[in-house]
């Protein structure tokens, strides 16, 4: 469904995706006053005052069948009684607004604490386990997928587009070489531990189901085994946790460093979408790629 807006200005900003979840939540039968921006990354998410409600606002028109794929996860999830983000039943979705895909998903109200490693481990082991539904087509993971989007369009310095480029070419000989030894079944796609949210029930649901795809489980196994041997982001206890809980540890597979640097390129370019919308992420920016630059020299990456 297609709704049009007032055109934003150029690229994809806070200010605009505001105007594109106005104007859905107006086709959408919904009042977007008030909305409150929790987030602006890969997607711009709003929670509204009136219902408890959060629209998401994706990038532009490529991103319509990622869209249509949260939609149909969250809908078989919740059908298997999994505990994962809910979009709104009754409303056809995703609207297109302005060429931006928006979702509407039923708010959750977060209680006092964080979803530990432990459970992550937990939720992707059983994630995993599970036979996809018949008659739905997910893809396969694509860790190159944004890639080229996001390197022609993000506002950053000439050099820093040509020797990003140029690792694309060679991730993707890397890529070609892979050789698995698991069998392929669903897969998250982006499986780190800000993806879990616990609700003020003390109930752990899974979120973000965009990149979620019919591959290989390493691909949900390297977010956590890079962020652990790689950037220093969990504690040795935290790491066992999660090598406990799942049953394996990525750092062991021979395609692990392959993996890691997949992972890291996609971190960098996913941040490089935002360098102008504050200093810090322009700061965050500039210490991710020159890290790549000298792929070597330990990490002193932040968490975003």
């Amino acid at each position: 469904m297609a709704v049009d807006a007032a055109r934003s200005e150029e690229g994809f900003t806070s200010a605009g995706a505001a105007r594109v979840m106005s104007a859905a939540c107006r086709a959408a039968g919904l009042d977007g006053g008030g909305a409150e921006l929790i987030r602006f990354g890969e997607n711009a998410l709003f929670r509204l005052a009136s219902v408890p409600v959060v629209v998401r606002v994706a990038r532009g028109e490529e991103w319509l069948p990622k869209a249509r794929i949260e939609v149909a996860v969250s809908r078989w999830l919740a059908g298997e009684g999994f505990l994962a983000a809910r979009v709104l039943d009754d409303l056809e979705q995703p609207l297109l607004v302005d060429g931006h895909p928006v979702t509407f998903w039923h708010l959750i109200r977060e209680g006092d604490r964080k979803a530990t490693y432990g459970e992550l481990g937990s939720i992707l082991r059983d994630l995993h386990s599970m036979t996809l539904p018949t008659g739905v087509e997910f893809p396969s993971f694509d860790p190159f997928d944004k890639q080229e989007l996001r390197i022609d369009r993000a506002p950053i310095p000439q050099d820093d587009r040509v020797f990003l480029r140029k690792r694309w070419r060679e991730l993707l000989d890397q890529f070609g070489e892979l050789s698995f030894e698991t069998g392929k079944g669903p897969v998250h796609g982006d499986a780190h531990v800000q993806n879990l949210m616990v609700d003020d029930h003390g109930h752990v649901v899974l979120i973000d189901f965009e990149a979620f795809c019919f591959d290989h489980p390493e691909w949900d196994l390297m977010v956590t085994a890079t962020e652990h041997h790689s950037l220093g982001w969990q504690t040795d206890g935290q790491y066992a946790d999660f090598v406990r809980a799942y049953g394996r540890d990525l750092y062991d597979w021979q395609g692990y460093d392959t993996l890691r640097r997949l992972q890291e390129f996609g971190m960098t370019t996913w941040l490089m979408q935002n360098v102008q919308e504050s200093e810090e992420t322009a700061a965050e920016y500039s210490r991710r790629i020159a890290g790549l630059r000298n792929d070597d020299a330990p990490r002193d990456w932040r968490p975003w």
